[in-house]
């Protein structure tokens, strides 16, 4: 039946390959004769099968074997299209293989739903069947595998899978004994701009979501294995500056000597701006120093530096309670290279007059173009950008490029990207680039989340209010009765940290979400604190149990024989076994609400199954008397699968909490 089958495939792939040859050749074709393009096209779609097929023949020789961290979509995805491209060759180029999750046990862990596409293409080749014919011989095609235990045909066409438990068990004891594993990705140089704050401001809630989802987005891209260069392009450039300099002139005047005691930046820079409003004089003043500062002035450099030190030390501050890492790297950095970006889009004549401006359309020039050159002959922040894409592409060596924002920027990055292609800056076939954006964090009422003042909430003062009533929630399950001050500290901001990261990350990021407390610390549901507690009880496990099961795990792995006979072992081992493929969905979207999705469900199925499955049994005094080491390693497992995503997310779990 193989080698007959094996036969059929080659006598397909020999006849195609003789088609391919035909068209190539065009015999008798001239150009513009509409028949070259049509047999163009079929060219195509023969080299499509051809390529299927060539795989088909791959997977009967037994080269294509899926390992312990294999995407279970990729694979089911790959043999799926290998045996519709053998049952069916003559329609396999135009019908994509649609791998879908069982919802209903019964049915399958996966199921194939490709007969009633196939039936309506075979229907225009004159080709009559029904879609339960059709996908009785894609089963029948399907190329044995070892994380399959059964195929079989249900309903008016669907192709059923069933996973294999002797695969599932080999996959669970390699995260035991390999670690949690990434799919493998081509390396890439990846680097990230997220954050920004502009100095001498203080940072605020519209800073919270770029800060902790570009940080995710970091973490996870660094899991993955590549070069991740970690930005935060502040604003530390600009005509606002002027006034600062300005105003620090007059407050302090000897702060070329003594560092001057700035407390409150924020009002410092209310007050210049209130100044620079209202007093003419000020107001030329501070263009004065612009100026200076600008043509490389020592004293207005110094004052410079001053005020962006004072910002610096008090954004390190939010960083370090976040355990955020980011490089600096302001709008200063860029200047020089804006001067040369100008001259270089000048040169290409990319550059036109409106209105006084120089302005650079995109590629189709639609939009809004980008303003390269003010009125007044200064730049813009479309210049700035203009230069660290390609200073990023071009001197940093980057191949993808992530910029973390407000959705409402979205427009904004269009026409960058748009442009750095016009200027073969950026090239889409060496360059990804995208623009993570996500929406506004709104407050109880549904409106913008704002102070009961109308102002602006600042982070500072965000975080300390998470402190505030973390404790208050430990306090109330009297935590403090059992951990250490230290203990008890920790936990508090393991929990206050935690619940604003997660509750901000498990919500699409590209969506408003509404900022709340007292849900975010619910210990119930998708938050941050049930699954903390239930990371914490599946930790202690192990170590319950005593003995190596405490001291030397990895002697338990070495010597057990891990057995998902139980239905709900195997359920959540079958979850587990789906890291793999969120992992390889949020590369392509960058959405890292699919992983808290993730995480949720694994403790929800770990709760059924510790439920229903004893892992260590106790006598009525409370001595162990058994110990079900093949679940407890499934613990262990589990464990380590939600260690890495937590990691991910930027969660700090704790043993006792």
């Amino acid at each position: 039946m193989e080698f007959r089958r094996l036969g059929n495939v080659e006598r397909e792939i020999r006849q195609l390959q003789d088609a391919i040859n035909d068209a190539r050749n065009n015999v008798g074709l001239e150009e513009g004769n509409p028949e070259l393009e049509k047999l163009q096209v079929e060219n195509m779609k023969l080299k499509h099968r051809l390529s299927i097929l060539n795989r088909a023949i791959a997977a009967e020789s037994g080269s294509s074997q899926p390992s312990a961290n294999s995407s279970i979509l990729d694979h089911l995805n790959d043999i799926f299209t290998q045996a519709i491209a053998t049952a069916f060759p003559q329609v396999c180029a135009d019908v994509p293989t649609v791998i879908t999750v069982s919802g209903v046990p019964k049915f399958g862990d996966y199921q194939c739903n490709n007969a009633m596409q196939i039936v309506q293409k075979l229907k225009a080749l004159d080709v009559k069947t029904n879609p339960r014919d059709v996908a009785v011989k894609i089963m029948e095609a399907v190329p044995r595998s070892p994380m399959i235990s059964k195929v079989e045909v249900a309903g008016a066409g669907f192709v059923n899978v069933f996973l294999d438990k002797t695969f599932g068990a080999e996959a669970i004891m390699s995260i035991l004994k390999d670690g949690v594993k990434p799919p493998t990705f081509e390396r890439k140089r990846v680097i990230v701009d997220f954050s920004s704050p502009n100095i001498a401001k203080e940072m605020h809630v519209g800073h919270l979501r770029s800060t902790i989802i570009g940080d995710s987005i970091c973490r996870f891209l660094e899991f993955l294995g590549h070069d991740v260069l970690r930005l935060n392009h502040v604003g530390d450039w600009g005509t606002q500056f002027g006034m600062l300099i300005a105003h620090l002139q007059d407050r302090f005047p000897d702060y070329l000597k003594v560092s001057p005691p700035i407390g409150d930046l924020q009002a410092f820079y209310k007050e210049s701006k209130t100044r620079f409003d209202s007093d003419e004089e000020f107001k030329k003043r501070a263009y004065a120093c612009v100026v200076k500062l600008q043509g490389g002035d020592a004293d207005s450099l110094k004052g410079w530096k001053l005020i962006c030190d004072v910002s610096r030390k008090e954004f390190q501050k939010v960083y370090d309670r976040l355990d955020v890492k980011l490089i600096e790297r302001g709008e200063s950095f860029y200047q020089k290279r804006m001067e040369n970006i100008v001259k270089d889009l000048a040169k290409q004549q990319f550059l036109e007059e409106d209105e006084g401006r120089k302005i650079m359309w995109g590629e189709n020039k639609d939009g809004i173009p980008l303003t390269i050159i003010k009125s007044d002959g200064g730049f813009t922040y479309d210049t700035s950008d203009m230069a660290a894409i390609k200073q990023r592409l071009h001197e940093e060596k980057g191949e993808w490029l992530v910029y973390v924002t407000d959705a409402g920027q979205a427009t904004h990055f269009y026409t960058i990207f748009s442009c750095a292609r016009r200027a073969k800056i950026l090239d889409p076939a060496v360059h990804r680039v995208d623009h993570v954006g996500f929406g506004v964090v709104l407050g109880e009422d549904g409106k913008k989340f704002k102070t009961r003042s109308g102002d602006t909430v600042k982070l500072t003062e965000l975080l300390d209010e998470g402190l505030k009533r973390s404790l208050d929630k430990l306090l109330e399950k009297e935590r403090d009765k059992v951990l250490t001050p230290e203990e008890l500290k920790a936990a508090q901001e393991s929990v206050a940290y935690g619940c604003i990261k997660y509750a901000d990350l498990s919500h699409n990021r590209n969506n408003e979400y509404i900022f709340s407390f007292d849900k975010m610390l619910e210990d119930k549901g998708n938050t941050a604190v049930y699954l903390l507690y239930a990371y914490t009880r599946i930790r202690s496990i192990a170590r319950n149990c005593g003995g190596d099961f405490a001291n030397d795990i990895d002697k338990v792995i070495a010597s057990t024989q891990l057995s998902l006979d139980h239905e709900k072992e195997w359920k959540l081992a079958k979850v587990l076994l789906k890291f793999t493929d969120v992992m390889k969905l949020i590369s392509k979207n960058l959405c890292l609400h699919h992983l808290c999705e993730f995480v949720y469900d694994v403790s929800t199925t770990f709760t059924e199954f510790y439920d229903s499955c004893y892992c260590i049994e106790k006598n009525k005094q409370g001595e162990i008397v058994k110990i079900n080491a093949g679940r407890v390693l499934l613990c262990e497992a589990t464990s380590r699968v939600l260690g890495k995503c937590f990691d991910i997310l930027g969660l700090k779990p704790l043993h006792k909490i």
